[in-house]
């Protein structure tokens, strides 16, 4: 097995683009953070048993879908969702996660032995996803990292995974689980609905997209049969199977196509979302999403819990609790996603 150090630096250079690698001046060596590994959690007395011997496999009836994208920059808040999933899980071995990369080769890709040093008993699928299908189609955003194609991978879930896999739970890098997944897993998405999630209908919904979109009765009369509110998208159960009986990627696509003429909001992957689905999800409650821990998209604050029970907290936003905590400048709230962290603090400077 390759030492976790020379892994680190491999899959750096392999999330980069070729030329960028080519204007590294030698010796340089980039490594990635060290991690510890996790403790190995087990099932319950009560969990449902899986088909095969040698942990859950991704057709598996008795499986538990959940997709998350891994990004250098992100790495660190993966690490410790996963980690914050699983500690909390009552079933933790039928757990199977769905990685999506940039890494062309997944077979091939250091991130699978990355991911078995932390979590030897994880069971995942690491897929490629294509850069290329989303780069002609991004506008520019409020801020750059929301211009990063893998924000964009959630609307092609239903064609990069099995077609065994009919429902997923679609969650961020940069958020923690502090209840059972199960309780999530267990959320009725009722026909013809295609997403769950938590909904907020006292948010002013108007401000996600602008005054050109408004002023456009031929574009946003799309609401003119819905009572849209906003929901974030970065915590959602999907019918992956009636995703695809509607091919909704396509009609996500059809709304960026329309951004990048007329240029109709700001923000990056959210309102083709709610263009196509406000106002038509199930709605879920809101102890699934606390969002906006991160702050303002520009500046950056400290946010309060909203009211009511937590399951998971999501620092959405400029602002992340792992970049807080290093700076020594933390939000108060950051020091609940502190326990999850796995991150060694060694190796993480260049030689």
């Amino acid at each position: 097995m390759w030492p976790l150090r020379i892994l680190a630096f491999i899959l750096a250079a392999s999330l980069l683009p070729c030329d960028a690698i080519r204007s590294f001046p030698e010796p340089t060596v980039f490594l990635l953070p060290q991690y510890t590994e996790a403790p190995a959690y087990r099932n319950g007395p009560v969990c449902p048993v899986s088909q095969g011997q040698a942990g859950i496999s991704a057709c598996d009836p008795a499986a538990v879908h959940i997709s998350m994208t891994l990004d250098v920059p992100y790495l660190r808040g993966s690490i410790a969702a996963v980690h914050s999933i699983l500690k909390h899980a009552s079933c933790p071995e039928n757990i199977f996660f769905h990685f999506l990369s940039t890494h062309p080769k997944p077979d091939e890709s250091p991130l699978s032995a990355f991911l078995r040093s932390t979590f030897p008993s994880l069971s995942f699928s690491l897929y490629y996803f294509d850069p290329s299908l989303v780069q002609s189609l991004i506008s520019t955003s409020v801020r750059d990292a929301l211009e990063n194609p893998l924000n964009y991978a959630r609307t092609y879930l239903a064609d990069i995974l099995p077609s065994c896999v009919t429902r997923v739970i679609y969650l961020d890098s940069d958020l923690i689980v502090v209840d059972d997944i199960l309780r999530l897993w267990a959320t009725n998405v009722p026909s013809p609905r295609v997403i769950a999630a938590p909904e907020y209908c006292n948010a002013n919904f108007t401000k996600y997209f602008n005054d050109v979109f408004w002023s456009d009765p031929s574009i946003s009369r799309v609401f003119n049969s819905r009572s849209p509110c906003y929901f974030n998208t970065g915590v959602m159960v999907i019918d992956l199977g009636r995703w695809r009986q509607g091919n909704f990627g396509k009609v996500i696509e059809d709304w960026m196509r329309v951004q990048k003429e007329k240029r109709i909001y700001e923000l990056g992957s959210l309102p083709p979302f709610l263009l196509v689905f406000a106002g038509d999800i199930e709605p879920i409650e809101h102890r699934w999403n606390q969002h906006g821990l991160g702050g303002d998209n520009v500046v950056g604050s400290c946010r309060k819990l909203h009211p009511g029970p937590v399951s998971l907290l999501h620092w959405s936003g400029k602002g992340k609790p792992w970049a807080r905590l290093d700076a020594k400048t933390p939000c108060p709230l950051d020091s609940l996603w502190a326990p999850y962290d796995l991150y060694t603090h060694q190796g993480s400077s260049s030689s």
